[in-house]
């Protein structure tokens, strides 16, 4: 918000604003915002944890300003680089040209437990991998962004960014009217609409959307049901469906109903007990077989998850080069392999000033933050990259930038990520301008995930 020179320019009004706010009135609008996501049931369950119950994410009433020129920027990175890991998941799971080319060693991918072999020779509907994805962004500078990771198989969080703006909207509608602000209220209409865009070629007339859910006592369940009402599809879970005539039809009160699309929220080992983990009961058995036939669509496709793999995720500069003849607009964090002796040797010197994360992880599970580790946590990380070295990947510490909070003393710089969503359909790539910005609650904290205590606060794209 403040620059060496002052209030930076696309804070200027919202600053007005807020200069001539009580605190006291803020901080009852703040437990306002509490109780509405509480009495509406915005929920996160946090795994792993004695009392996992359901908690609230906490929201910041500070809105993240970005400009338009920003963000066009952005948009363009983004854009590029779904394009490109959408291209490599077809190459990967067709003709292989990168691995030929030796772009991308061989092993990453072959032994590689995203990989799935069921989905070699077959080019989904449309030919399109990747329906929602979410790119990590962080800043680091005036005009320094890089991406932190991608989030290729269910990315979540995108009914905060809705429930966010909604909030602001109902609290402070007067800032609205102040301020022109980029609208995000149309993403379900325009998710409905990318996946009807998607939709196999034997679909006849609108095709029938469902979203399938693994059920209550999943963390993101108020995600899925929030988004099936927002897009007026009904919402599924594994019991509900079954293979009727070579298609997928869900149970309703008239009896079987073809589904044409399914936005799957159940990861790739539990779709279909048929194919993968048999003693799954989420999921539908013979989907597979359905979906190869070409009589199915389902988002994102099975095995996309080899695209958000963090190894992988350090040759995306060289994928989109590969693809699209192009230098990517968006830079990648520095990253060390650790299966690779001399990045795992340097890793080992350096843990203390490093970030850790596992291969596979995500949520921020299984990652160490050197600079906040103690000896001991150093110590015992230490032993699990000597003993599974190829598990995890190594980076430097950023300088992530810092966005305003509110707090009981007023405003206090917190450090922040976002999330924007992009959408891919035949027709081309949608992004949603915003997203949602991930904040670290605690004064110095660099670990924004929700499930780690993170908050969100609600992201504004100003327009020209």
């Amino acid at each position: 918000m403040m620059s060496d020179d002052g209030i930076r320019s696309t804070y200027r009004s919202y600053n007005e604003w807020f200069s001539e706010q009580d605190n006291r009135r803020l901080a009852k609008k703040s437990a306002q915002a509490e109780a509405l996501f509480k009495r509406t049931g915005i929920t996160f369950n946090v795994y792993g944890q004695s009392d996992a119950e359901e908690r609230l994410i906490p929201f910041d009433l500070v809105p993240r300003i970005v400009s338009n020129s920003e963000w066009s920027k952005l948009a363009r990175g983004i854009d590029q680089r779904v394009r490109a890991i959408n291209a490599f998941l077809h190459d990967i799971y067709n003709r292989q040209e990168i691995l030929r080319a030796g772009v991308l060693p061989v092993k990453l991918i072959a032994q590689n437990d995203a990989f799935l072999p069921q989905m070699m020779d077959f080019s989904p509907p449309g030919g399109v991998y990747t329906h929602i994805v979410g790119t990590d962004i962080v800043r680091t500078g005036e005009d320094e962004f890089y991406v932190l990771e991608d989030n290729a198989r269910t990315p979540s969080g995108v009914s905060y960014m809705l429930e966010n703006r909604e909030t602001m909207l109902q609290m402070f509608p007067e800032l609205f009217s102040k301020i022109r602000v980029q609208n995000v209220g149309n993403y379900p209409k325009n998710l409905r609409r990318s996946l009807e865009a998607s939709a196999p070629a034997s679909c006849n007339g609108r095709p029938t959307v469902a979203i399938l859910t693994p059920g209550i006592y999943n963390s993101a369940y108020y995600e899925h049901s929030f988004l099936a009402d927002q897009m007026g599809v009904e919402l599924v879970e594994g019991h509900d469906l079954r293979i009727v005539d070579g298609r997928v039809a869900m149970r309703t009160t008239q009896g079987y109903r073809t589904i044409d699309v399914l936005y799957r929220r159940v990861d790739d080992d539990y779709l279909d007990p048929l194919t993968f983990n048999p003693n799954s009961t989420l999921g539908v058995p013979g989907i597979m077989d359905v979906y190869r036939a070409g009589n199915i669509t389902i988002a994102n496709a099975p095995g996309t998850g080899v695209a958000d793999d963090k190894a992988v995720y350090s040759y995306i500069p060289d994928i989109i080069e590969f693809y699209t003849g192009e230098k990517a607009i968006l830079k990648n964090v520095e990253t060390y392999r650790c299966s690779e002796p001399d990045a795992l040797k340097y890793t080992l010197s350096n843990l203390s000033e490093l970030v850790v994360k596992e291969v596979h992880g995500s949520g921020g599970y299984g990652m160490l933050v050197g600079p906040a580790a103690s000896k001991r946590e150093l110590a015992d990380f230490a032993d699990k990259l000597k003993a599974q070295p190829e598990n995890y990947i190594a980076q430097p510490t950023l300088s992530l930038s810092t966005v305003p909070i509110f707090t009981k003393k007023g405003l206090a710089p917190r450090h922040v990520d976002l999330r924007p969503f992009a959408l891919v359909s035949p027709d081309g790539v949608d992004i949603t301008p915003g997203g949602l910005t991930r904040v670290a609650l605690k004064a110095g904290s660099l670990v924004v995930n929700s499930s780690q205590g993170g908050g969100t606060k609600d992201t504004w794209v100003l327009e020209d």
